[in-house]
């Protein structure tokens, strides 16, 4: 029987549907065809080409930049059962030895390797007598000069189409601009590649930016309520890095500093205690980030602004990995932009120099945004969205608004008048009337639109811009000296045929005040059991010498907790959990659900006042308790909360538990609560699997548990 991608992603990988648009990816990758992809972080752009590489004669070369990135890779791989290792300078002379008797003897499905390593002479005339399955190019962006991490080691990749023309290639990116799509996929020398742009939208993530005013003040307000939490904190320079973790060390936090002055030994400390969940906080430079696989990262900080968006983008994405809520800080002042500006004009590349201040002035822009941020960071990569996101700053404590669309015309006819050729600056000096011997020369004083904007300072003009370009009517072109064009959204702006609403700069006091300290959202899950099963996941991951987020992610344990399966079948459905785990671990934490859920049971819980409940439950729970007063069945609730019926089952037995008025009894067919009472008083209240023996097979587990639930509660009086 052939296996398909459908089973391979289920048995090995523990997920039970794909995400668009991973199956096609991996059905051309399969047939032999050349893919790149632009996913963001946490996208599952890793599947693209581990899938393939199950189902694809030979070994998959996977290119990685950095060693940590390689080993938890590898480590998550060997977990699910793939065979899988990698090659770099980390291996003494012995282990590289073994690693190449692995490959001649066609024992591993892929192997992970370093950019440097993959061009020696030496090892790729070992490749040329292998059977190769694929190439997969991870980090894409390294090679483009216009990419934020241009890496001249990856310029040399280009070769591998010239000496391996039929190998398939996969190029994988979560960063990448237009023009820096066009440079990558001309430089690996892939222009038939089929092009996946899988949009760059992170909905988990909270993006919030605060005026800098005691920095540290405000960066310890917002960790206050997160000891317990995974993050990372950003900073422009390794001094910086070195005074905020020594002040968080100080103030009680579990921090540690990582920076590239660092030595060898202690940087691997500092990541390897992070990545197994012995360091809370690390704060670092740019250095720290790249390789970290981290999925239960819940929050990145930047104490200082970023120089460039890509950077930003990448490295809050860092935040949230698993799918959880996570929030992203940005501490703002114009200080930052002129260390960032002294930074980048050190370099002796002009061209370079010139590129990096233009994509600085884009990150001031998203900065100083009264838009909503995630349209603003959306659009920069070309990602135009009609709706505001509701999950960023501006969107829960929105600016003062106004109708702009006059202004709005003038500076898009001006724009136009300009030929669509210049900068801002340069379209806000026409607009003012500027006298500068630069607009006389080029007799833009003689344009309809010089001095229409006079009675506007430029601050305000820069300010509606800046918001004409986040919301999708204006474009810049960072090749052309960040030279402003007109979208087909502008039209029917210049037209009158669209009102422009823009928002007032706000009070920077204010901002600073409300952004304090931002509470996390109520969890949907029973934060007692998750931590009793990450408890579990931390010993199990620490005695096979692993990071946690290997045995388990974060998500997976919610998951867990949320419909708390009490047999194998159901804990095979949680999303993470594929049949090798399930092997490895899944009766150790069967063992630990069902033990949460007797001891939850024997206990006499004291009822609860509806004031009481409404301030315990979480917000899923209201909802479920809310459809549930409306007298909808238990499939209703379900398909109307786009949840597993498991989920909502688990949700009336703890808001039955906690005292909530729920009729457990009313969503099961009289006949089958007769037979599971039947089963309780033989057997008593034992796991699910345990009450299920000897039941008709039309009794389900949703049905047992509620029944349970029910049973239980009455014989506790």
């Amino acid at each position: 029987m052939t296996v398909t991608i459908q089973h391979t992603l289920k048995t090995v990988f523990g997920f039970n549907e794909f995400r668009a648009p991973q199956q096609d990816a991996i059905e051309r990758v399969v047939a032999g065809e050349d893919v790149f992809l632009v996913m963001p972080t946490g996208g599952g752009k890793s599947l693209c080409y581990q899938i393939p590489a199950l189902h694809r004669n030979g070994v998959a070369i996977v290119v990685s930049p950095l060693i940590a990135l390689m080993k938890d890779q590898v480590d998550a791989l060997l977990a699910n059962g793939v065979s899988a290792t990698c090659l770099n300078s980390s291996l003494t002379s012995a282990e590289v030895g073994r690693v190449f008797q692995q490959m001649d003897a066609g024992n591993l499905d892929l192997l992970y390797v370093a950019p440097e390593r993959l061009m020696m002479p030496d090892f790729l005339e070992r490749l040329a007598s292998l059977k190769l399955a694929m190439f997969a190019i991870d980090e894409a962006h390294c090679i483009s000069q216009w990419g934020h991490d241009f890496r001249p080691e990856y310029t040399q990749l280009g070769r591998l189409r010239q000496l391996f023309p039929a190998v398939p290639v996969v190029a994988m990116t979560a960063t990448a601009d237009p023009e820096t799509r066009k440079d990558i996929i001309r430089q690996l020398g892939i222009e038939g590649a089929k092009v996946y742009v899988a949009g760059f939208d992170r909905p988990n993530i909270t993006y919030t930016v605060i005026p800098k005013q005691k920095p540290f003040v405000q960066l310890g307000s917002f960790l206050a309520g997160r000891r317990d939490e995974a993050g990372i904190v950003y900073a422009l320079s390794r001094k910086r890095v070195e005074q905020v973790a020594e002040r968080l060390q100080q103030a009680g936090f579990s921090a540690a500093a990582y920076h590239a002055g660092l030595p060898d030994v202690e940087r691997r400390r500092v990541q390897d205690a992070f990545r197994k969940d012995d360091v809370r906080i690390v704060v670092a430079t740019v250095a720290f980030g790249m390789g970290i696989d981290k999925p239960n990262v819940r929050f990145v900080v930047h104490y200082d602004m970023p120089k460039s968006v890509e950077s930003y983008y990448q490295e809050t994405g860092r935040a949230g990995r698993d799918g959880l809520p996570s929030e992203a800080l940005m501490l703002f002042g114009m200080g930052d932009v002129m260390t960032a500006r002294t930074l980048i004009e050190n370099s002796d590349n002009a061209e370079r120099v010139r590129i990096e201040i233009q994509k600085l002035n884009a990150m001031v822009g998203y900065a100083e945004a009264l838009t909503c941020r995630r349209r603003a960071l959306l659009a920069y990569f070309g990602d135009q969205r009609q709706n505001d996101c509701g999950n960023c700053d501006i969107c829960n404590d929105p600016p003062q608004r106004f109708d702009a669309s006059e202004q709005a015309k003038k500076a898009l006819s001006c724009v136009y008048r300009v030929g669509e050729r210049f900068g801002m600056m340069h379209v806000i000096e026409v607009l003012r009337g500027s006298k500068s011997q630069r607009v006389r020369d080029l007799k833009h004083d003689q344009l309809s639109t010089y001095g229409i904007g006079s009675d506007t300072s430029a601050s305000d003009w820069e300010n509606i811009i800046r918001q004409l370009l986040h919301l999708g009517y204006l474009a810049q072109d960072f090749t052309r000296y960040g030279a402003l064009g007109l979208t087909t959204a502008a039209r029917p702006v210049l037209k009158g045929e669209t009102q422009v609403v823009l928002g007032r700069p706000r009070d920077a006091a204010e901002t600073v005040e409300r952004g304090k300290k931002r509470a996390g959202g109520r969890k949907d899950y029973d934060q007692a059991l998750f931590d009793a099963l990450r408890a579990t996941r931390k010993k199990l991951a620490d005695d096979a010498g692993v990071p946690p987020f290997v045995v388990f992610s974060d998500a997976t344990l919610a998951e867990m907790a949320r419909s708390r399966p009490t047999a194998a079948r159901e804990l095979l459905q949680v999303s993470g959990v594929g049949e090798h785990k399930l092997r490895q671990y899944g009766k150790t934490f069967l063992e630990v659900i069902a033990g949460y859920c007797q001891e939850s049971a024997e206990k006499s819980v004291s009822r609860l006042s509806e004031k009481e409940l409404a301030l315990t439950i979480s917000d899923t729970q209201k909802e479920t308790l809310k459809l549930c007063r409306e007298g909808l069945d238990l499939s209703e609730i379900a398909d109307r909360r786009g949840l597993k019926s498991t989920t909502i089952a688990a949700h009336l037995e703890e808001l039955h538990n906690l005292g909530a008025d729920v009729d457990l009894l009313r969503f099961v067919d009289a006949e089958k609560v007769l037979q599971i009472q039947a089963r309780l008083t033989v057997a008593g209240p034992g796991s699910l699997s345990e009450l299920r023996e000897g039941l008709p097979e039309t009794v389900s587990y949703e049905d047992i548990r509620l029944v349970r639930a029910a049973w239980t509660s009455e014989q506790h009086g």
